[in-house]
């Protein structure tokens, strides 16, 4: 079947945190989160604005586990902005875990977005830190390109992914996550609540055979 959405000159790909880390062998592995870029690098070559963001933490940052003794990785704390998940070491600024997959193509990727550098305070979301206050610019990138519809792809589905596809949605963008050029945690069932979250918001699911 041929595919029935064609990318418009005011449509952007998001690749979400598609790095070394997240994928298998990494520090916070996702079980696939490889198998994404194969398709990723298909869809890219359907638009014509792609961007890029990539999770890049300093050394001890506030969200690791190791950085609050007695706690342990998947653990939750309360802090100044509300619960937070502590995780493994990951994505550490100038490694190789923080690295884009080797085999993704980022050549035509316009801007990346470099999300949780700030040392207090974690950052899934494209658009906001987890205070849902701090704004990372891309949405006055988007609206001042006059970019309005957002396909979402990436690591991962039920986290920066999810955050992302939200904060697009309420940033005022149509907004569509393309769930095989995803993959998720999926802790305690959070996949299928990231997916109902969409369904509630009117967040389009779909597969990247419809794009082309």
């Amino acid at each position: 079947m041929a595919p029935d959405i064609t990318p418009r000159e005011t449509d952007v790909l998001l690749i979400v945190d598609v790095q070394n880390d997240f994928c298998p062998g990494g520090a916070l592995p996702i079980e696939g989160g490889h198998e994404v870029v194969p398709v990723i690098n298909r869809l890219s070559g359907a638009f014509d604005h792609v961007l890029l963001t990539q999770d890049w933490h300093p050394e001890g940052h506030s969200s690791f586990a190791s950085s609050h003794p007695g706690t342990a990785p998947f653990d939750e704390i309360e802090v100044s902005y509300g619960p937070q998940t502590l995780w493994p070491d990951h994505c550490v600024q100038g490694t190789s875990g923080a690295a884009f997959h080797a085999d993704l193509e980022t050549a035509k990727a316009e801007l990346v977005i470099r999300k949780g550098f700030r040392q207090a305070i974690d950052s899934y979301s494209a658009f906001y830190e987890n205070d849902k206050v701090t704004p990372t610019g891309l949405k006055g990138y988007l609206k001042e390109r006059g970019l309005a519809r957002v396909f979402v792809t990436g690591l991962a589905l039920d986290v920066c992914v999810r955050f992302s596809a939200e904060d697009a949605h309420r940033s005022g963008f149509e907004t569509l996550v393309v769930t095989d050029a995803c993959r998720g945690v999926n802790m305690n069932g959070s996949n299928d609540a990231a997916l109902a979250r969409f369904a509630e918001l009117g967040i389009a699911c779909i597969e990247s055979g419809r794009v082309g």
